[in-house]
């Protein structure tokens, strides 16, 4: 018989105790067995996972403080370098200071302790709002010596002043930049909209017609944003230096209808690639074309555009430059492409003026019902027949009608080999800053500066 049976007959029905003693290595010492080996087992392996977690904390703390040891030690010595240079250069100029403005570093701008954030490049998209998180993607340490030359940037005039964003003139990588840094005071909410619009300027792309938005410092306060310097600053203080009697001054400050021909087709240019990324300027004009010292001509001034994309609207400038909106706009209508052509031409009117406005002798509340009686803008003395033909041809009461900014190009860049560039424009009347602010309908303050 098996075991089982002889069990059974071994102990009585009834008897519990005799039962276990029977089958106690079944029900007592095997599970007992296992469960020693299952401690067995796991006591070590976290012991061993235990002891590596501490070891690797302790070498990450070890490595962490040697770096931070090593970076605070290494900024001390940069410190104490530049503030000896910062002395010794105060003392040496202290008796010329006068001649000097801006030769020391404005206050809260330490090339040391910011990180410069280069802007990424992407495709422009119409209904896209720009967000911070949009601007930088990597960040670059910042040598002591990426900023050089720092001096503060005056403006041709300022009749509004900007109350949160200060101007500089610097070098950086051997090349002349203008910093539009963000004041210390500003808010959260314009900290926000000062990176948001550097975004905003970043997704329109490079254009060799467009100032080149070269980085970004947003690590730390102020805020910069760094934009490739023009020496000849905007177009509008460019006209007007043109007025004056140019015995003295560089010939490169004269103004031939030839060169109108070429510079108003590479503001041309970059209009009508902002309109290929759907973006409307909305604000051209020669306070907001920019000159280098090659006379090369590029459109900025995108104040109107960025708040259009972000807000849907666009409130401040263009309340003050309606001597520049094209008709529909005055009559509270979608601005378009259209409208930028418009203006467009009373850009070609400002140049061949050396900066006149436009609609001298209209108020800005009566320039539409002007326009509507089918009234435009006279041909001045010093406008040719064919430039003066495009500006009737942009500024076409009917939208429609007017030139494409593709057919504009074509226009100018055929005028252009045709153009005299010889003779030099030149205005009798001398410019009085007081009788250009009351005809160019500047009612209320405003500050036009272009950076």
């Amino acid at each position: 018989m098996s075991s089982s049976s002889t069990n059974v007959t071994v102990c009585a029905s009834n008897d519990t105790l005799c039962t276990i003693k029977e089958h106690q290595v079944e029900v007592i010492i095997v599970p007992a067995l296992l469960l020693f080996g299952t401690l067995v087992t796991l006591v070590p392996l976290f012991i061993l996972r235990y002891c590596c977690d501490r070891n690797r904390a302790r070498v990450r703390t070890a490595q962490h403080y040697h770096s931070s040891s090593h970076r605070q030690t290494e900024r001390h010595h940069h410190q104490q370098h530049s503030t000896n240079h910062h002395h010794s250069h105060r003392t040496k100029h202290q008796n010329h200071r006068s001649h000097l403005q801006g030769i020391d570093a404005p206050p809260g701008i330490n090339p040391l302790e910011h990180e410069e954030l280069p802007m990424s490049v992407t495709q422009a998209r119409q209904n896209v709002r720009p967000t911070m998180a949009a601007a930088p993607q990597r960040s670059t340490e910042r040598h002591h010596e990426a900023f050089s030359q720092v001096a503060a940037l005056p403006q041709t005039f300022s009749i509004h002043p900007n109350d949160t964003v200060n101007f500089y003139r610097a070098r950086m990588d051997n090349k002349n930049v203008v910093l539009r840094v963000l004041k210390e005071t500003a808010t959260s909410s314009e900290k926000q909209k000062f990176l948001a619009f550097a975004s905003f300027v970043s997704g329109l792309g490079p254009h060799p017609f467009i100032p080149a938005l070269l980085g970004v410092m947003s690590a730390q306060s102020p805020l910069v944003m760094v934009v490739e310097e023009l020496q000849q600053r905007d177009l509008l203080g460019f006209l007007w230096r043109c007025r004056q009697d140019n015995s003295g001054l560089q010939p490169s400050c004269d103004m031939t209808e030839k060169r109108i021909f070429t510079m108003a087709a590479q503001v041309a240019s970059a209009l009508d690639y902002l309109h290929s990324q759907n973006c409307i300027h909305g604000n051209v004009g020669a306070r907001s074309v920019l000159v280098g010292g090659d006379m090369t001509a590029k459109l900025w001034g995108f104040g109107p555009a960025y708040r259009r994309r972000t807000q849907g609207s666009s409130t401040g400038e263009d309340t003050v430059i309606k001597k520049w909106q094209a008709p529909e706009v005055l009559a509270m209508r979608p601005i378009t492409k259209s409208s930028d052509v418009w203006s467009f031409g009373i850009l070609i009117y400002e140049m061949v003026t050396l900066g006149d406005p436009p609609f001298a002798q209209v108020t800005s509340s009566e320039l539409l019902q002007h326009l509507q009686r089918g009234s435009h803008l006279k041909r001045p003395d010093t406008c040719s027949n064919s430039l003066y033909s495009i500006i009737r041809s942009c500024c076409h009461f009917n939208a429609k009608s007017r030139l494409s900014t593709s057919e504009l190009i074509r226009m100018l860049k055929a005028g252009e080999s045709s153009a005299n560039g010889r003779t030099a424009l030149r205005v009798t009347e001398p410019f009085k800053f007081e009788k250009y602010l009351r005809e160019a309908g500047f009612a209320e303050a405003y500050n036009y500066a272009v950076l």
